[in-house]
């Protein structure tokens, strides 16, 4: 009778199930709610061994933000390459609402824990944030040369597309309730863009 031996994980795949853990656990916990053990205990491991990959909890937590915010960025490039133009502001609002329930935790802590870690945040905003703001700066810069958008300052209206980026990720929790209809979802990012497009203002009549 032949026996099958399962590999081992391999250095990567035990770091990536501590920092699953992690993100959970400090999702609903807290950072400084969650304790060492309960993280090795989340992952199905020993502690000696969660710090065997981390030299300390804040590691983990540096690594599960900085991680973050990259999955972020790459998802904002990915979706401002496939807009089919530059007035389609609503099918990047809709994709954030939609795809919000797999990345729950991922934006809690994200948003919330970098605020109180004066380093961690600086390290996002060196790091993540300021790439994030030059790549919507050239998109916009790159409409507004092609006289789509009005000549104005790009640097910001990319601070404002990308807080209605982030208030976009947060809907389903904020803004709007949990089990909204696909169709409310897409009123909402209608609205939203509709609002970052033509503001609210009536325009006066020529």
């Amino acid at each position: 009778m032949q026996t099958f031996h399962r590999q081992p994980p391999t250095e990567g795949e035990t770091k990536q199930k501590i920092l699953k853990a992690a993100q959970r656990l400090f999702a609903r916990k807290g950072y400084d709610g969650t304790t060492t053990h309960e993280l090795a205990e989340a992952a199905g491991l020993a502690e000696g061994t969660l710090f065997r990959h981390f030299e300390t909890k804040k590691a983990i937590l540096v690594e599960v933000v900085t991680q973050g915010w990259v999955e972020l960025l790459t998802d904002l490039l990915t979706e401002l390459s496939e807009m089919g133009s530059y007035k389609a502001i609503a099918q990047v609002m809709r994709k954030r609402m939609l795809n919000l329930h797999q990345n729950a935790d991922l934006l809690r802590v994200c948003f919330m824990e970098a605020q109180f870690h004066p380093d961690l945040r600086d390290r996002i905003q060196s790091e993540v944030i300021a790439k994030m703001t030059d790549v919507a700066v050239a998109f916009f810069q790159t409409a507004m040369e092609r006289g789509i958008y009005r000549k104005m300052d790009p640097y910001i209206v990319a601070q404002v597309f990308l807080g209605m980026f982030t208030v976009a990720g947060f809907s389903r929790d904020t803004i709007m309730p949990a089990d909204a209809s696909p169709q409310a979802m897409q009123a909402m990012a209608e609205g939203i863009a509709d609002i970052f497009l033509n503001g609210v203002l009536v325009k006066d009549e020529e």
